[in-house]
């Protein structure tokens, strides 16, 4: 047994043992919406300039100041805030945590993707019901910012510096050397990656990839505002029906496969957008080897993911092929060798929830 789950064997304990767990799951729950809401008011921003009272922080974010004294009494409340003489201060850690984008420890943009999955229950449900699923579309633009947001980060921090000399080291070098490189970023979702590599290497194009419009829209966007966007493009395409009239040095696909209703199409034509010489990089979910029940929290996180969002968003594309947030090496190596490779090798990168595969022809 585990941490998170009940080891006792009377009746009557473990009834009590699940309930009280439940209950503390739902103050969680409570905290993880309250999160949201304040992200989204800007809460945690003004409170990281300087401490505020209810009213300085009201006047401070254009809200009402009822509202804003109850949040800030439930985040000191749980720990997130602290109080003197009514002026509320963010606790340690906490302005690292959710109110400073662009780095790897600002965490609000996971918070935000439970928030709208939760706002959508019955929709999942219904999907789930019938083996329709609910589409990504479905979910809103807050959806596709906040899984942009949540990549950004740790893209930007460790893509070019850390991940890529261990991935494909060669590559690396000749990037790192100035040497003119193409690189096609497949279910590029905001770019991240793409504007990670403009940044790092001046000889390095970037062609993005995405079948969602709107997320093609932000990508660009997002381009513009790290001022890459003549090194970076990205166009609504879908690589299931057709390969782009291409040839690239990288293709890389990072933390989408599994998202995919036709993962196998996908990688063939990832296949056939490699020169010679060119290396395909996927970077998807750490799924265990094999299941295995009350597993550790990297595990549950993501059987969440998968129950909430991944999962209805695949099925709603294919429903008996959908495969969802835990995916594991053995299906990304059958995927890759479905589609004409001769496996999927899984590289030495650390990362606590990523694995790194390197697609050989």
């Amino acid at each position: 047994m585990t941490a998170t789950s009940p080891d006792v064997t009377d009746p009557t304990e473990a009834t009590a043992a699940v309930v009280e767990r439940l209950y503390l799951a739902m103050l969680d729950g409570m905290d993880v919406m309250a999160v949201a809401i304040g992200d989204r008011l800007g809460y945690y921003r003004a409170l990281d300039a300087e401490p505020r009272t209810a009213a300085a922080l009201a006047g401070a974010t254009g809200t009402h100041e009822r509202y804003a004294r109850e949040w800030l009494e439930q985040q000191a409340m749980t720990g997130y805030l602290r109080v003197s003489d009514g002026v509320f201060a963010l606790a340690p850690g906490t302005g690292e945590a959710l109110a400073r984008p662009g780095t790897s420890s600002w965490v609000a943009p996971m918070l935000r993707q439970f928030a709208v999955a939760a706002g959508h229950w019955t929709d999942i449900a219904a999907g789930a019901s019938t083996g329709s699923g609910f589409s990504w579309a479905g979910f809103g633009r807050d959806m596709f910012e906040s899984q942009s947001d949540v990549n950004a980060g740790q893209l930007l921090e460790s893509l070019a510096e850390t991940w890529l000399p261990a991935a494909v080291p060669d590559l690396h070098a000749r990037m790192a050397a100035g040497e003119q490189v193409r690189v096609a970023d497949v279910g590029c979702g905001g770019a991240w990656a793409g504007i990670a590599l403009a940044l790092a290497f001046p000889g390095v194009q970037v062609d993005g990839y995405d079948v969602d419009g709107p997320t093609v829209t932000l990508a660009n966007e997002n381009a513009e505002r790290a001022d890459v966007a003549d090194r970076v493009r990205v166009r609504q395409h879908n690589l299931a029906r057709h390969a782009p009239d291409a040839e690239y040095d990288l293709v890389l696909a990072v933390e989408c496969v599994h998202d995919m209703p036709h993962p196998v199409p996908v990688l063939t034509a990832m296949r056939r957008m490699i020169r010679n010489g060119g290396r395909v990089l996927v970077v998807d979910m750490k799924g265990a080897e094999e299941f295995v029940p009350d597993g550790e929290p990297s595990q549950r996180c993501l059987y969440g993911y998968s129950v909430l969002i991944c999962l209805p968003d695949a099925m709603s594309g294919n429903p008996d092929g959908a495969t969802g947030t835990v995916i594991r090496p053995s299906t990304m190596d059958r995927y890759a060798r479905d589609a004409g490779f001769t496996g999927a090798t899984a590289l030495p990168v650390e990362h606590d929830l990523w694995r790194f595969y390197e697609l050989t022809r």
